[in-house]
């Protein structure tokens, strides 16, 4: 039995505050857990949903966990051998010890070929072996008053923390011989139930063989992770250009629905749609879209053309919420290309580089909370970010961003949208209104340096 992850298309809750600085949102959601093992029991499938804007569909980031959280730890039934894990340390600066150069990813040099398209089995054995599983363990805390519906109000026994383990599966892809390897970011860090970074994070390759996870860099607004694992002797995927694609072009797509019992799944279909605006998590993103079936545990896993070569990493797909309609067939890949100038970034400098940063944690301000305070529509800013791009142009706590460059502005996504078009570096004008009176400034935008955003 299998229960998916939902996730916003568009919209957000009107008490949702929101950190520009992590762009991540903070506050916890419920969530609908799934498990392929039996043995787990009841009480532990914990439910983290996020609400649905459009009342009918949703979008799945299709990891089994984390955003995946598939099954609990130590409810596995698979037989791969488990080794020690370490626990990863702090991925906001570059791996001292390595010195791998983003020049030596394999696909940063996308690959042009005239040679014939192959057949579903040749490319199949031409890319399973750069194909691998990735499990990762996550701590989660939780209050338990322990004291009933009577624990209320300062009555009854305190509020102790409790922690579990639970664990999330995905895909990954092998980029170089010597143990690169690229996957979604969602597989092993946590922003749903503020998890964050899983403390342990293992990479099973041939089906057989696993090892230790190293976390160089991560990016969750691109939905991109590197990790190292110590092997040597790899097979290294081969990556083409996302560009060159055409609607209607046959597609294959290989991961690990619903955990290891089903791993390397092989499907087929085709490019559906090229440059498609999709927002997850308050997160515009633009995907390649197919009806290969993508499912939970597919995340990070390879899109591939029929050349053999590597066009997209597979992300998220669309599904049915709250209304009988039924929603098929629509998933979501990373373009290659795109996944080529992350990478190249995480690699080389532990976090992606050139995204701009107003240095602002904000609420917006809806139409019932403006009826409310006689407020105008826009983003409450709460907080500014000291000799961040915002204070130093003079925005303030308690400001209401209304407008970028003119153009009106009524939510966090929005505003973000229209930071995102521009570069560190470059300039924005932004209306405010401050005790009544509008006003306007213009601002240099920061660089983000933190891996994590």
């Amino acid at each position: 039995m299998k229960n998916e992850y939902k996730y916003t298309v568009k919209g957000m809750n009107e008490n949702n505050e929101n950190n520009e600085v992590n762009g991540m949102n903070n506050n916890y959601s419920e969530y609908t857990c799934f498990s392929t093992d039996s043995n787990v029991s009841k009480k532990f499938k914990r439910r983290m949903t996020a609400k649905i804007a459009a009342s009918i569909m949703a979008m799945v980031l299709v990891s089994g966990g984390s955003i995946g959280i598939y099954h609990y730890a130590f409810g596995t039934n698979n037989n791969l051998t488990t080794l020690a894990v370490e626990e990863t340390e702090e991925t906001t600066e570059k791996a001292a010890e390595s010195t791998i150069s983003a020049k030596t990813v394999n696909y940063t040099n996308l690959t042009e070929t005239n040679r014939d398209e192959l057949t579903t089995e040749e490319v199949v054995q031409k890319v399973l072996p750069s194909v691998v599983g990735i499990e990762s363990t996550f701590t989660m805390t939780s209050q338990s008053n322990g004291g009933g519906y009577f624990n209320f109000g300062g009555f009854g026994q305190n509020q102790q923390p409790q922690t579990s383990t639970a664990t999330a599966t995905g895909t990954g892809v092998v980029i170089t011989t010597n143990g690169y390897i690229v996957t979604n970011a969602h597989v092993i860090y946590d922003t749903e139930y503020n998890s964050g970074l899983a403390s342990s994070i293992s990479v099973i390759v041939n089906e057989e063989d696993r090892y230790d996870a190293e976390v160089i860099g991560y990016d969750t607004d691109y939905d991109l992770a590197v990790l190292k694992i110590n092997a040597k002797d790899l097979v290294a995927a081969e990556f083409g250009n996302s560009d060159d694609l055409e609607l209607g072009q046959n597609v294959i797509a290989i991961g690990n629905p619903l955990g290891f019992d089903l791993m390397n799944t092989v499907t087929s279909g085709i490019v559906s749609g090229l440059n498609r605006q999709i927002t997850i998590n308050e997160k515009s993103m633009t995907l390649i879209q197919t009806d290969a079936a993508i499912n939970s545990g597919n995340s990070g896993g390879p899109l591939i053309n029929k050349k053999g070569q590597v066009i997209g990493i597979n992300s998220s797909k669309m599904s049915a919420s709250y209304s009988e309609a039924s929603i098929e067939g629509i998933g979501f890949a990373i373009p290659s290309n795109e996944a080529s100038r992350i990478v190249e970034d995480i690699m080389e400098y532990g976090y992606v580089t050139g995204k701009p940063q107003l240095g602002i944690s904000c609420q917006d301000v809806t139409e019932n909370i403006s009826r409310m305070y006689d407020l105008p529509v826009g983003v409450y800013v709460t907080e500014v970010k000291q000799d961040g791009a915002a204070a130093n142009a003079g925005i303030q706590s308690g400001d209401i961003i209304i407008k970028v460059n003119g153009e009106s502005v009524t939510t966090y996504e929005e505003l973000t949208a229209k930071k995102n078009e521009h570069k560190a570096g470059e300039t924005i004008e932004l209306t405010y209104v401050r005790d009544g009176v509008e006003n306007k400034v213009t601002v240099t935008l920061d660089e983000a340096v933190a891996a994590q955003n």
